[in-house]
């Protein structure tokens, strides 16, 4: 009986500890391209669109553009992936990803949109 226990504890803190090594490795966090630049692990990087040019490879399977981040900082960003729905109106542009070879190649990107109800109010 007390062997029983001795397993059950055991299997509890590995579960516990595995998760809990999975949900810290999960976890991507905002920060400058400045920030980006100086590390190897994926981040999160929060930003405006920086000017209107969003070129397309000629593969067409990634897109290029520029991002301002927050500090106000300019870097080129490449997402391999279909352009998401628009982009060239978001008011916001969070790209995830790593900062490689000079460009920050992004995984994912968030877009947010404006609202189409924001300005309409009656009246």
């Amino acid at each position: 009986m007390n062997k029983h226990r001795v397993i059950c504890l055991l299997i509890i803190v590995g579960f516990i500890a595995y998760s809990a090594f999975a949900f810290n490795d999960s976890v991507t966090p905002y920060v400058t391209f400045a920030q980006a630049k100086a590390t190897q692990s994926a981040v999160q990087v929060k930003g405006t669109l920086a000017g209107s040019q969003i070129t397309q490879a000629g593969d067409g399977r990634s897109i290029r553009f520029m991002l301002r981040d927050d500090a106000g900082e300019e870097a080129a960003v490449v997402y391999r992936g279909v352009q998401p729905d628009g982009l060239e109106q978001a008011t916001g542009i969070v790209a995830i990803g790593k900062y490689s070879g000079g460009e920050f190649q992004a995984d994912k990107l968030l877009v947010k949109c404006p609202s189409k109800y924001q300005g309409s109010v009656n009246q």
